[in-house]
């Protein structure tokens, strides 16, 4: 078959008697083999076998287990075609599951497509350390990842020697990274059975920089066990930059808060910030930031943001909200839209969820004012996107 292009999740799209195949690690314009691996109706899931004709644009891959490891879905073109595809990719799922012509000019921003990634998820077993491979449970053992910063891989080599010591628990099934370069957080993840303080008194000893508890990143925001964080180091000002453009005025919601990134941007900008957070961790966090940072204007609430939007009066001037990649959903969209704030900035992960929830706040009058695409995760399929939205 010949691929026609790439869609949403790494895979190139191409035709076979009137079904589409989905297959990994192919380019536009490719002549491939694949073998069949899971079909429906319509759809086939395949393997690539063997590219009979390569694009010009194919590259060798830097890292030697590319390919096997489901952590990167782009090495084998340039980091340029990566955001054109992406980009392509964003406008065609807003308007295939939105309904939604985005401006003409889509923003772009980018960084460093190596080393930028402060938080890594590793599987451990059987004396091996990695990720999983591509659809697959079965691990790829690394002691170097390329997209990963260099404090965690200096850590994961460590770790990959540690393995290997009799005290080592052999309970452990997964384990993450989480660094700002010169401070390391390290959670079990998954475990048999619950680990001992020793484990990580040894820890300790073993790895320079290791925290005990909640990380300060960068001595600006304290993160705790189980509180997101963005995982790109290099973009963090200009995503909080963009989704607070031209914002001003008295009050605005800062929703899905998390341990507040974007708080102090708004409290500069608004005489009261009302942080929405559900998880508990992630809230003390918040409160923590904000105090040390001496923002009074701040006031968080550990919150459902459905809840929290049911029991507002009077809309905010201007509505922030980072959800979880599973969009902001039509309740929330729902209230929002009855509420009618002018401004909104919607920061989002997963285009299609993005779609959905865009489509109902321009059904409810809104208008896209701007796109802006943040390349967060280059080397993957995964993309971030910033929506201002204005009433009227």
């Amino acid at each position: 078959m010949t691929v026609e292009k790439l869609v949403y999740g790494g895979d190139g799209l191409a035709r076979l008697e009137g079904r589409v195949v989905l297959s990994p690690f192919v380019l536009p314009g490719e002549r491939i083999r694949v073998k069949a691996e899971k079909e429906k109706p319509g759809l086939i899931r395949g393997k690539t076998l063997e590219v009979l004709e390569p694009s010009g644009d194919r590259i060798a891959a830097p890292c030697p287990v590319f390919g096997r490891c489901g952590g990167c879905h782009y090495q084998h073109t340039s980091y340029d075609n990566q955001v054109t595809a992406k980009a392509a990719i964003l406008v065609e799922e807003l308007r295939r599951l939105g309904k939604i012509e985005p401006p003409e000019e889509i923003g772009v921003v980018t960084g460093e497509p190596w080393g930028y990634r402060n938080r890594v998820q590793l599987q451990v077993e059987k004396g091996k350390l990695g990720y999983l491979e591509m659809r697959s449970h079965k691990i790829c053992a690394v002691t170097q990842c390329p997209i990963a910063s260099p404090k965690i891989n200096q850590v994961m080599e460590i770790l990959s020697g540690m393995l290997h010591d009799p005290k080592w628990p052999k309970m452990v099934r997964s384990l993450e990274l989480f660094t700002d370069e010169t401070r390391v957080q390290l959670n079990v993840i998954e475990t048999d059975r619950p680990i001992a303080r020793r484990f990580f008194s040894w820890c300790t000893e073993k790895i320079p920089g290791l925290v005990d508890g909640a990380l300060d990143y960068n001595a600006q925001f304290r993160v705790s066990r189980g509180s997101f964080f963005q995982v790109n180091r290099f973009l963090l000002e200009q995503l909080v930059a963009e989704a607070v453009d031209g914002a001003e005025g008295d009050r605005a919601f800062d929703l899905y808060a998390g341990v507040g990134l974007f708080a102090p941007a708004l409290a500069r900008r608004f005489g009261q910030v009302t942080a929405v957070e559900s998880g508990s961790g992630a809230v003390r966090d918040l409160q923590f930031n904000a105090e040390r940072a001496g923002l009074s204007n701040v006031h968080a609430e550990m919150r459902m943001v459905e809840e929290f939007l049911q029991e507002q009066a009077r809309p905010a001037d201007f509505v922030l909200l980072d959800p979880p990649r599973a969009g902001l959903g039509k309740a929330v969209v729902q209230r929002l839209a009855g509420l009618q704030p002018q401004k909104v900035a919607l920061v989002a992960c997963d285009p299609a969820t993005l779609a959905r929830d865009l489509a109902g706040l321009v059904a409810a009058g809104y208008g896209v004012k701007k796109i802006t695409m943040f390349d967060l995760f280059p080397q993957t399929y995964h993309l971030e996107a910033v929506v201002l939205l204005d009433r009227g």
